[in-house]
């Protein structure tokens, strides 16, 4: 077992981690396979972690929430140092990379909301009328019939 120089163990075991970050076991193996974070096992074969994957599970769990897929979760941890816990200044980093996505999403979201009692009065007896679906009649350029039924 490693100590800091305040006294605390610089490496967690699984269930440690489990427990502080509210995620499953399970849950903390898959991140693993999936690149997301890292251990090493012990001599006795046992996982550890670095005390920065509590914060490394606490992005993910952020990202996660606002519907950011997990390869692109993947692709902004790999821009953090792997020697130290993710700062103020890290997190400033990965945030601006999915700040415009996130605004697109919103703005897409919000149109949605806003349209959805138009769309559910039509029952989409007129696709071409349809402002979710087919707003313009953008599929009328391609031809008639069920432009969107037909396979790639």
């Amino acid at each position: 077992m490693t100590k800091s120089s305040c006294g605390l163990r610089r490496e967690l075991t699984v269930g440690e981690v489990a427990e502080r970050s509210g995620v499953a076991v399970s849950t903390l193996h898959f991140y693993e396979s999936k690149g997301l974070i890292s251990s090493w096992r012990t001599d006795g074969n046992q996982r550890r972690y670095g005390r920065d994957v509590l914060r490394r599970v606490a992005i993910i769990k952020v990202a996660q929430t606002t519907g950011i897929p997990l390869a692109e979760i993947r692709a902004a941890l790999e821009t953090l140092p792997n020697s130290r816990t993710p700062n103020a200044k890290d997190w400033a980093k990965l945030s601006a990379r999915w700040r415009e996505d996130l605004d697109l999403r919103i703005k897409q979201l919000t149109r949605l909301r806003d349209r959805l009692e138009k769309c559910i009065g039509c029952g989409c007896l007129s696709m071409d009328g349809c402002p979710l679906r087919n707003p313009g009649d953008k599929a009328a350029e391609q031809g008639s019939g069920a432009q969107y039924l037909k396979p790639a």
